[in-house]
């Protein structure tokens, strides 16, 4: 006799912020397994209805004394944190005073995540798999003694170090990394991470994952006529958040070189309002803004309308990129910088892509300018496979392996 699959117990601390693939990744899996729970402790974002409509079970809150005593102390250590940024962010300060704010980050973010342990303690059957989607890059294993639950973890990047006081926490609570296995994205935020944390076991794999939501013909002819782009024009977009890994100032140089008219869709934020007010007066450019956050529907929006998304990155920025792996998942055509050598060695060769040396306005001017004459084509089927990216169903199943290991070595 077949029996269903275990549900999940997919634990997001962001599934309260607009847009990004970490909210369609918790919805995918949800979907997967029907009557997973969910734990969101900032609740969810408008775009998670479908998680209510899947039949999961959603837990917004802290279920359980401990849990409530956790996650009343999080958000304490998160009011001192946003107040440390504050009082202590001038240059002048020495920067173990600048850093101390961050390091308070870091515990409130640890105590979020006890918290929401507990709470699948209390609310999930033992034999439920319990997954960290968004977790803190450090203290993992104080995370799972006071949680007093064996977790999955994916660290999506290695941002904030660990000053001495938190080291030490971390050393205090070392046992509990025998009850945590970290997966990370990429090989590089692996190596990154397990400079820090040398006895942490670690795996590599992709966090996206494949919804089977491609874009239609329909979506593509009722987004150009959105943004009343002709037919036989071209455009681009660029999707995201201007964070500092990200290089538009190489964007930036590369507009103002084009030599044929282009349309450029931008969505996100934060934006700098300059910058696009200097794109605005360019003679080439034909500007399209969607400030964000936005809704899954509006982004989908955005990325049919162009004939493929822009992506440029710092050289040697080694986390995920959800942009690309939209452009795979999506079927949008993809022109990226080469600042990863791992994901181009991926897209070298692949129809779909284009590749510009990272930080080479030149290069990428050129590239755009020949995008109607030498069109990339579009992902097929077999494109998010090539940067791999799971369907949601094996993705959940590679949880439910991986955590029934971990559950093993703990014994």
């Amino acid at each position: 006799m077949n029996t269903a699959p275990a549900p999940l117990v997919l634990i997001e601390p962001y599934a309260h912020r607009g847009g990004g693939h970490h909210q369609r990744t918790l919805a995918a899996l949800a979907a997967a397994r029907p009557d997973s729970l969910v734990i969101a402790p900032g609740g969810l974002s408008e775009d998670l209805g479908s998680l209510v409509r899947s039949g999961a079970q959603v837990a917004v809150g802290p279920a359980g004394p401990a849990a409530k005593i956790l996650l009343a102390a999080a958000r304490a250590a998160a009011r001192v944190s946003a107040a440390g940024q504050g009082a202590f962010a001038s240059r002048r300060r020495p920067q173990a005073v600048r850093r101390f704010p961050h390091q308070v980050t870091l515990l409130a973010r640890c105590l979020t995540e006890a918290a929401c342990l507990r709470t699948a303690r209390r609310l999930a059957p033992r034999a439920s798999e319990v997954v960290i989607l968004s977790a803190s890059e450090a203290l993992h294993s104080a995370a799972a003694l006071l949680g007093g639950t064996p977790h999955l973890r994916f660290i999506h990047e290695v941002v904030t170090t660990e000053d001495l006081p938190v080291r030490w926490l971390g050393r205090l609570a070392r046992a509990g990394e025998k009850r945590v296995i970290a997966l990370c994205p990429t090989t590089a935020v692996r190596d990154q991470l397990q400079r820090g944390f040398p006895h942490l076991p670690g795996e590599v794999r992709a966090f996206a994952v494949d919804d089977g939501m491609r874009l239609t013909d329909a979506e593509r002819d009722g987004a150009r006529a959105a943004f009343t782009i002709p037919a036989d024009a071209t455009a681009v977009c660029v999707v995201g958040g201007w964070w500092s890994y990200k290089d538009i100032s190489t964007i930036d140089t590369a507009l103002a070189r084009l030599a044929t008219p282009l349309h450029v869709l931008v969505c996100g934020t934060p934006l700098d309002e300059a910058v696009l007010t200097r794109w605005h007066q360019l003679p080439n450019v034909r500007l399209h803004t969607v400030p964000g956050p936005v809704g899954d529907k509006v982004l989908r929006l955005v990325y049919a309308a162009a004939d493929a998304t822009l992506v440029a990155r710092k050289p040697g920025v080694g986390k995920e990129s959800g942009l690309v792996m939209d452009a795979a998942r999506l079927g949008v055509p993809l022109i990226v910088s080469a600042h990863d050598s791992e994901l181009t060695a991926r897209l070298a060769g692949e129809p779909w892509a284009r590749l510009f040396p990272a930080g080479d306005p030149d290069t990428l001017a050129k590239t755009l300018d020949h995008l109607l004459a030498e069109a990339p084509a579009r992902p097929g089927p077999s494109a998010p496979g090539a940067l791999g990216i799971h369907p949601a169903a094996e993705q959940a199943a590679f949880l439910t392996d991986t955590y029934t290991r971990l559950i093993k070595e703990c014994r």
